[in-house]
């Protein structure tokens, strides 16, 4: 009789090759298909890196707890703001997956807004994230941004996937909310529903760098 040191090997692989195993089991391993394995991306998008998958959408949000006051610092690409990788990393919706794509994020009557959480929680959430980043400006030109946006399936009110999106260069005060990101996340959206890339393509890009998704995915 084989020994169970030996076996295990055997069992690992037989779970890769069949891609069976649950989340969390043998080591993080997830099922062909769930939110887990489309969130780890490959080729167009860049080297392979898994993105947290959050909650998901909820009857009733709460407030989520943010990073510490001062912890986050943005990044910029040309101008552009881009968020703290370590405070704000991404995370997709469990709900949202490839093979769900018409009855969710493409379906006709709009998804997003049965899932976006309410600005009563959102409301104190930004003001509490924008401590986190040291935003200072005023709170109606910042947009308290999904990172992965909801129309590509980010998790509507998971912490690691919102940050408060300081104004574009040269947006004149008093202009309320406007920047280039959200162009970019509805090009994205376009593309995904068109089947041009898949939506862990897309994730994984704007994750990376929201100013060069459309560039990596060959969409500019």
């Amino acid at each position: 009789m084989m020994s169970t040191r030996r076996a295990m090997p055997i069992v690992v692989l037989s779970c890769l090759l069949l891609a069976g195993c649950k989340a969390g089991s043998l080591g993080g391993l997830s099922p062909s298909g769930s939110a887990s394995a489309s969130a780890a991306t490959a080729g167009a998008g860049g080297a392979d890196r898994a993105i947290a998958v959050g909650a998901g959408p909820q009857e009733k949000y709460t407030v989520q707890q943010q990073p510490a006051a001062g912890s986050c610092h943005y990044r910029y690409e040309k101008g552009e703001p881009l968020g703290d990788p370590a405070c704000t990393p991404g995370a997709i919706s469990p709900a949202v997956t490839q093979a769900n794509l018409k009855t969710t994020i493409c379906r006709k009557g709009g998804y997003t807004s049965g899932v976006r959480p309410s600005t009563s929680v959102t409301g104190k959430e930004k003001k509490l994230n924008a401590a986190s980043y040291g935003y200072t400006g005023a709170m109606s030109e910042a947009e308290y941004d999904h990172l992965i946006s909801l129309q590509l399936g980010g998790d509507p009110n998971d912490p690691r996937n919102l940050w408060v999106e300081p104004a574009d260069p040269g947006h004149k005060t008093s202009q309320g909310i406007n920047n280039k990101k959200d162009p970019v996340e509805t090009k994205l959206h376009t593309a995904v529903c068109a089947g041009k890339v898949t939506l862990a393509q897309a994730q994984h890009a704007i994750v990376t760098d929201w100013t060069t998704a459309l560039t990596t995915l060959g969409l500019s």
